[in-house]
């Protein structure tokens, strides 16, 4: 029998949706915290394919989600593109700054980057391997615009200014850093996929902040030649795109992209998305990863109506956004139960 995710990826409305989270596995599982303590830092953790598959497939030993998605980090490709990366405890990732065409000409092609990541093809083999049979392994990689913010930033921002500094300062530049990582992009998921990802989903986390052709330029124009050429090379691998806080822009995505689901954020009511987005096919998302921290009733009745509001069409359960270190475990459990029992 076909997979739960991969029937509802191929648009089949199903009575009971099937289940994952974005970063399952994470902070606020204490085996997680077990395992990250025994491989020392994040980085060490994401380049062992041991220790990374074990905290993959911990969240699916304890909910059975429908789907695993593999453990790493969008920073991993600007890495293998030669930037610096390391992570400040308490505060996130840090980045050697892209700040001109010099800083460009210094990173390595798209094709070199294979080297680095090797270790990460051997996690997706070895959780091939090691699932379930009814589990969908899901492999994924950051959209270029949001890596691209972290390049030129060197961290996270709140608005991603220094990206819209340089965009709006050398274009010719940016575009080009654009198209480095939208070719990185595409060869790190086509391995994924030859290493056994079932479906690969882009992250495209900060789409929000890109308005008018921007959003047309940089979200919607890479993310539309990517997922096509991986069509082209893996035909049958779904594709899910994630333009976080796109609003209005969510409506056409699939079509203008070729994406076969839109993952949606908790800014846009499920009933809204229901009408203007799902009716182009799957979506997926959308609870608000709060109600994994506040639980009780409250999660129950926002689960049952977020999955009721999409149960006319295809639909992937799902948080808005990532779950946050400050959840209750016992409350995913309460949220699996109340969207099979919605």
């Amino acid at each position: 029998m076909t997979k739960l995710l991969l029937r509802a990826l191929a648009g089949e409305t199903l009575p009971t949706p099937p289940i994952w989270m974005m970063r399952q596995a994470g902070r606020y599982l204490p085996e997680y915290r077990a395992t990250r303590a025994q491989a020392g830092d994040f980085l060490s953790l994401c380049y062992n394919p041991e220790l990374a598959a074990e905290v993959t497939l911990q969240p699916i030993r304890r909910y059975g989600f429908d789907a695993a998605i593999l453990f790493a980090d969008i920073l991993l490709v600007p890495q293998a593109l030669g930037a610096d990366l390391w992570f400040v405890t308490g505060e996130g990732p840090r980045l050697s700054q892209i700040r001109s065409a010099a800083d460009l000409d210094a990173l390595k092609p798209a094709e070199a980057i294979h080297e680095t990541l090797s270790p990460i093809y051997e996690t997706v083999r070895i959780l091939r391997r090691e699932l379930p049979a009814e589990t969908t392994l899901i492999g994924f990689a950051g959209a270029p615009w949001t890596v691209a913010t972290y390049m030129v930033a060197g961290r996270g921002t709140p608005d991603q200014a220094p990206a819209h500094a340089l965009k709006d300062a050398d274009r010719g530049s940016f575009v080009r850093l654009i198209d480095l990582i939208t070719e990185a992009t595409i060869a790190y998921l086509s391995r994924q996929i030859e290493a056994g990802a079932e479906v690969v989903k882009l992250f495209d986390s900060w789409a929000g902040s890109l308005k008018g052709q921007d959003f047309d330029d940089f979200a919607v124009e890479p993310a539309r030649r990517i997922i096509a050429t991986l069509k082209a090379r893996h035909p049958g691998v779904p594709i899910i795109a994630f333009p976080r806080e796109a609003g209005q822009r969510y409506i056409g995505f699939a079509k203008a992209t070729g994406a076969d689901c839109v993952a949606l954020d908790n800014s846009v009511s499920a009933e809204w998305a229901a009408s203007h987005v799902q009716a182009d096919g799957c979506v997926q998302g959308n609870l608000a990863p709060q109600q994994m921290v506040t639980g009780g009733p409250g999660l129950v009745a926002e689960a049952q109506r977020i999955t009721r509001a999409f149960r006319g069409g295809p639909h992937i359960f799902n948080l808005g956004h990532g779950i946050t270190p400050d959840a209750d475990p016992d409350n995913v459990a309460r949220m699996i139960e109340a969207v099979r029992t919605a």
